[in-house]
């Protein structure tokens, strides 16, 4: 027979499922609206003109595609090996109890979480202003490495320590040096995290508008000639149609962010089954 303190639980086991779900559902129904509202009101002004048109009587997205791309291929460049690097010396090199690796631990997750108009006012003073680069795409790129930086540093940390320490003592146990059980080994089972971790940073420069406003320029009507162009991206290309009148073509530029955005979260994840089935086989 049930007891008073027990119907009690069940009562309150109820509620609290029942707050649970809706709040799921509120967050899941507000999501949709808003992705539909910008697709309905985007996807039929999609046309070549604004993909791949010159900027003249009417606007085109194509110098953003252009500038979007040296974006992402300066901060992953850049970021990439000095990340994955930092995140293997403390791994690996370190003693992970030392004092030295928890201040440094602690300071990257501070810079994680710093606001990105603060390194956007960083990148506008140090590369536009006392070195003299102006706006121009190399600065904001550099921005944007040292933004994502310590993301890729705790993502590919995290991915290294979940590797079993059997794996490296069975490596060292077969003769093999320290620098061969880390690429031969340790990188390998690490792979699908660290492959995660850089197209989740990729994405953040995809949506990322507060740090180029302060360093790229932001000019929308032509394609950059080099690095050390001004230029725009796709994220201040919607920021410039929706202050200049041009709803149609800010809601047309979302849907293609929101396009290139969702692919680069499937592709993470369709990467990570790939690696991950990988690791199983060769376990």
């Amino acid at each position: 027979m049930k007891t008073k303190a027990h119907k009690t639980q069940i009562i309150k086991y109820s509620m609290y499922k029942f707050f649970s779900q809706t709040v799921l559902v509120i967050s899941l129904a507000s999501l949709i609206a808003v992705i539909m509202f910008i697709i309905i009101r985007g996807i039929t002004h999609i046309d070549m003109q604004l993909l791949f048109g010159d900027y003249g009587r009417y606007p085109s997205i194509k110098p953003a595609l252009a500038g979007t791309l040296y974006l992402i291929l300066i901060a992953v460049l850049l970021a990439a090996p000095i990340g994955i690097g930092s995140a293997i010396f403390l791994t690996e090199y370190t003693k992970s109890k030392s004092r030295l690796i928890r201040i440094i631990r602690v300071a990257t997750e501070t810079l994680a979480g710093i606001p990105s108009i603060v390194y956007g006012i960083f990148g506008y003073l140090v590369f536009v202003a006392a070195l003299g680069f102006g706006y121009s795409l190399i600065g904001g790129g550099i921005t944007l490495a040292i933004m994502i930086l310590p993301v890729i540093v705790r993502s590919t940390e995290e991915s290294l320590l979940a590797v079993p320490r059997s794996l490296r003592e069975g490596s060292f146990a077969l003769g093999a040096s320290k620098v061969r059980t880390i690429f031969s080994v340790v990188l390998p089972c690490a792979a699908s995290g660290i492959i995660t971790s850089l197209i989740l940073a990729i994405g953040r420069v995809l949506s990322e508008s507060a740090v180029l406003i302060l360093t790229i320029g932001m000019v929308v009507n032509k394609m950059p000639e080099n690095l050390m162009s001004p230029g725009t991206s796709l994220a201040l290309d919607i920021y410039f149609f929706g202050s200049h009148g041009y709803p149609e073509q800010a809601a047309a530029s979302g849907v293609v962010l929101l396009i290139l955005v969702a692919a680069i979260n499937m592709t993470a994840a369709a990467l990570g089954k790939i690696y991950g089935k990988g690791e199983l086989a060769n376990g």
